[in-house]
């Protein structure tokens, strides 16, 4: 037992002070991981923010945007022409979703709101196989404008590279987080938005027309879904399988809360660098994939403590 405290406390602090360049390397990587894993949390908190409902579905809006974009690449259509089709897309997404979905669902008990995602979630990827295949598809980074290559430079005597897509993803996550953060804070259709969320009866009674404001978050967050499937995509393949990864907004939106922006930002950059470090210096100890699995026992951990979150409200019920 002594051993494996001591492997677990004292090993790690161990290799960092032996080799600084990769702890550097292993911050980055988790840096990177964390803000698109905020960008995709961040749908969840729009959507939230504006009905009370986790939408379920978001997963599969990542995917089906990222799909849609390498599907419109491989029939030859040109990339700016491409990006203005997909946003098409997520609007006619948006509207669709308010008009067959939701509007009938007006101050429902929020677990029926809840299910209806659940059914577009697997409507939309039902509809997706159909058209685009089951697959993996690639997305050429060119194509879109993204940066190959790297960037390579010392640190303590060590060499840290940093790929061009990573920095490119972590500054267009970087600004959307705040545009969005701005957007929610200092414009009326924020302001909307919130009330929306706390009560749609009395939003509506005060002139608030409660299907446009549906619409602009469902297109909102179709946005954050397309940009993060974009991101993800020119990272890896794009398939099906990526809607698990919107798996890690769960444990990201605990830790930072369901109804903050700046706690999906949070959220997601503890998230991703402790899970990277966390894989990188006690991986070996417990005979690695500790990253799929140390996001959730994390959260667990974070739930006993502080079950609202970060920044999240404290609900307080008088019985």
């Amino acid at each position: 037992m002594g051993e494996i405290l001591h492997g677990i406390f004292i090993n790690p602090f161990i290799e960092i002070a032996g080799a600084p360049d990769l702890f550097v390397q292993v911050l980055w990587e988790g840096f990177v991981s964390g803000t698109l894993y905020a960008l995709i949390a961040l749908g969840f908190v729009l959507i939230f923010k504006a009905s009370g409902v986790f939408n379920f579905a978001q997963g599969i809006m990542v995917v089906f945007g990222a799909l849609s974009l390498v599907g419109l690449f491989a029939a030859g259509v040109p990339a700016w022409l491409a990006l203005i089709l997909c946003i098409g897309i997520m609007f006619g997404l948006a509207w669709g979703v308010e008009r067959v979905v939701l509007r009938n669902l007006v101050n429902q008990e929020p677990i029926i709101l809840f299910m209806a995602t659940i059914g577009l979630n697997y409507f939309l990827i039902g509809f997706g196989e159909f058209i685009f295949g089951g697959e993996p598809k690639t997305m050429i980074t060119s194509e879109i404008g993204l940066p190959t290559g790297s960037f390579d430079f010392e640190v303590l005597g060590g060499l840290v590279s940093l790929q061009q897509i990573d920095v490119s993803a972590a500054v267009i996550a970087g600004l959307l987080v705040a545009g969005l953060a701005v957007f929610f804070n200092k414009t009326r259709i924020g302001r909307a938005l919130r009330a929306v969320a706390d009560d749609h009866q009395a939003a509506m009674s005060v002139g608030i027309t409660l299907q446009q404001i549906w619409v602009i978050v469902w297109f909102a967050a179709g946005i954050v879904a397309l940009t993060t499937g974009i991101m993800w995509g020119a990272r890896s393949d794009v398939s099906f399988a990526l809607s698990i990864v919107a798996l890690k907004a769960l444990p990201v939106l605990i830790l930072g809360g369901f109804t903050s922006v700046p706690g999906a930002i949070v959220g997601g950059l503890i998230i991703g660098i402790s899970e990277k470090l966390a894989e990188f210096y006690w991986g070996p100890l417990v005979g690695g994939s500790i990253e799929s699995w140390f996001p959730y026992f994390l959260a667990l951990i974070f739930l006993w403590f502080r079950p609202q979150g970060l920044f999240g409200e404290r609900i307080i019920e008088r019985v």
